[in-house]
């Protein structure tokens, strides 16, 4: 039996979990986080995509409720996540190391099911932030008892879209409440919130930064791509791009959720296999979708950023953003969906002339190499490779 992560304070039994499921060392964000959250300390740590983040605060504090006895039919740690699909890999990855008892509280799901898992008494609740809130005011769900509060993706809890949910769950909770985040990218604004929350409770223990994020992944395991298209012929360079390259698994990027099944209804229409979701689609059908993919029984998944924050889908080959954003974290989640568990990949960018002049500075500002390539004759290549196939005479073959 491995050391490592016993040498960080977990315990035989939860290292004998995770060596069944073939996680035999820690990884670096791991070895930094978890001694800080073992100590009952606040801590946002900032670590790129597919780094071990959420076993980083899991583990330490499974490894604390299962060696407290007290208090064992009170809910203990809150897991507030952004999405349904994020919070259903949490409770997956709790239940793959830990008998510990616990339940989803998402919004959009019947919330009498989900009071009754609460007469169950779980000692862990993972859910978003607007249905925690609910219950806890219906008193359902007691606050007071909450020891530990984990924001994963912290920073896009504390985006404008859910930022006022999000600050109200931790006016709610005790100030002594253990608080950790955790995200690819961490904004000063997500920084000065927690510190300010810490500091307006009067809480002993300050807000601690941890950042172990050097993009080594972003700029060594990825290769990222640049195809130029004109907005109306985007999806038929996607098409052509998927028959050039057969992908084993590629997700699709789009900001428009009604792009989304646009883009889907004109691949299937060219007998090319794929699904897609969005926030509007029904929660099982998106679980369906995802779990198809996630096995590899679906090649091509088409998305929003619904699915680029936090999800930890194995073996993804391709990403393809069909559009950019002038942000870097959007950027950074959406390419980190690739290259994952030591793996490598591809990040490629369709996008018109205002999208490759953003792509340009987003290169700058990562410090990543784009390559920039075409479709020709049925492959992706350099746009100078195609030029230079020529025969005898000088002419194009």
């Amino acid at each position: 039996m491995s050391s490592s992560f016993i040498n960080l304070g977990i315990s035989n039994q939860i290292v004998g979990r995770l060596e069944k499921n073939g996680i035999i060392e820690p990884t670096l964000v791991q070895e930094k986080v978890i001694p800080m959250v073992h100590a009952g300390k606040n801590v946002m740590f900032q670590s790129e995509t597919g780094s071990g983040k959420t076993l980083a605060y899991l583990l330490p504090l499974i490894d604390r409720l299962e060696n407290d006895a007290q208090d064992a039919k009170d809910i203990s740690l809150l897991v507030v996540s952004p999405t349904y699909e994020l919070a259903a890999q949490i409770k997956a990855q709790i239940q793959a190391v830990s008998d510990l008892s616990c339940t989803l509280c998402i919004g959009g799901s019947p919330i009498s099911k989900q009071i009754d898992k609460l007469r169950e008494h779980p000692r862990i609740v993972i859910g978003g932030s607007a249905r925690i809130l609910e219950l806890i005011h219906l008193k359902k769900l007691k606050a007071d008892n909450v020891r530990h509060l984990v924001l994963d993706e912290a920073d896009r809890l504390l985006s404008p879209e859910l930022r006022d949910e999000t600050q109200a769950l931790l006016d709610r909770l005790n100030k002594d409440v253990q608080i950790i985040g955790n995200s690819a990218t961490v904004s000063e604004y997500t920084k000065n919130i927690l510190q300010k929350v810490r500091g307006e409770q009067g809480n002993s223990e300050p807000m601690e930064f941890v950042s172990v994020d050097s993009h080594e992944v972003l700029r060594n395991k990825i290769e990222h791509w640049a195809i130029y298209a004109q907005r109306q012929q985007k999806i038929d360079t996607l098409r052509s791009f998927i028959h050039a390259v057969q992908p084993e698994k590629l997700i699709v990027f789009t900001n428009r959720t009604d792009q989304v099944e646009n883009i889907v209804s004109k691949l299937k229409y060219k007998k090319i296999e794929c699904e897609g979701f969005s926030s509007k689609t029904d929660k099982k059908l998106r679980k369906i979708f995802l779990d198809r993919f996630r096995s590899g029984k679906l090649p091509i998944l088409v998305t929003t950023d619904l699915a680029s924050r936090g999800l930890d889908i194995p073996k993804i080959t391709h990403v393809v953003q069909m559009d950019l954003s002038d942000k870097a974290d959007f950027f950074i989640h959406r390419a980190g969906r690739t290259a994952r568990a030591g793996g490598s990949g591809i990040n490629c960018v369709i996008g018109d002339e205002k999208e490759m002049f953003l792509y340009s500075k987003m290169e700058k500002k990562l410090g990543i190499t784009v390559y920039p390539k075409e479709l020709y004759k049925g492959r992706v290549v350099a746009p100078s490779e195609f030029t230079e196939e020529e025969d005898g005479e000088g002419h194009v073959s």
